[in-house]
């Protein structure tokens, strides 16, 4: 029996086999829970339907995390077909890829909130969906991806970080209206993967390279070690973590 026998999981924000969210999809589905997946626009439910597949998954429907009424589609989806929810992966961030490599000072004001709206928002947004049905099975867990780049001002990952930061804000403040009802909800800080997103971060490789020289375990981490502890945190073996950031970067937050 595994860690997440028995429990529903919606992972929301898998873009291909080597997004974070996929990997965490992939262990909680070896871990034995029933996982629904969503996609944004044709292009990525090309990308979303095989993966889903490959991995025994539900594909639930299209979700764009702007709109209400899709939001509410999706969570309404979830309650016919599963009676409730046990787990949800928010793994949505979004920031113009010219507000990742100009100055931070320069960005704009409509960039500035559609990255916020986005990246931070859409958390709030899916855990107010989310409430009722976990509430349902007596209680549930969240988990959000975060990076360093929100306590640390990161070269090139400016907008990014401003909203990484407010996403773990998002965390602390939701843990404290859903602890009541059971509800834990966490940050998961992993370090430099290479994955769609980070393709749009100047320099990304030498970013990559600099953790692997500096962390503790002289390596990179690995993207299913991201996908291990995402199960861990929306397990029962994390029963007491609620609100907190954990890192999953080969050590690399603790090096001054």
């Amino acid at each position: 029996m595994g860690i997440a026998d028995g429990k529903t999981a919606l992972v929301v924000g898998v873009a291909n086999e080597k997004s974070l969210a996929f990997s965490i999809a992939q262990e909680l589905r070896a871990q034995g829970a029933a996982v629904a997946l969503t996609y944004q626009g044709e292009v990525l439910e090309k990308r979303v339907r095989p993966l889903a597949a490959q991995i025994g998954a539900e594909v639930i429907g299209e979700l764009d995390v702007t709109n209400d009424g899709q939001i509410a589609e999706t969570f309404a989806a979830l309650h016919k077909k599963y009676g409730g929810l046990d787990m949800l992966v928010h793994a949505v961030a979004f920031a113009e890829r010219d507000d990742l490599r100009d100055r931070f000072l320069n960005v704009n004001r409509t960039n500035f909130a559609r990255a916020m709206e986005i990246s931070a928002y859409s958390l709030v947004a899916l855990a107010r969906a989310a409430e009722p049905l976990m509430e349902a099975r007596g209680g549930g867990s969240i988990v959000t991806l975060s990076y360093i780049g929100a306590v640390r001002a990161i070269p090139n990952y400016n907008m990014m970080g401003v909203a990484k930061a407010a996403l773990e804000a998002c965390v602390r403040y939701l843990a404290m209206d859903l602890g009541a009802k059971g509800i834990r909800i966490n940050a998961l800080s992993a370090g430099p993967a290479r994955t769609l997103s980070s393709s749009a971060i100047r320099d990304f490789f030498t970013m990559a390279h600099h953790v692997e020289e500096r962390s503790p375990l002289k390596r990179a981490m690995k993207i299913e070690e991201v996908g291990k502890m995402g199960a861990v945190l929306l397990s029962d073996l994390s029963s007491g973590v609620t609100g907190q950031t954990v890192y999953v970067d080969v050590g690399y937050s603790i090096v001054g």
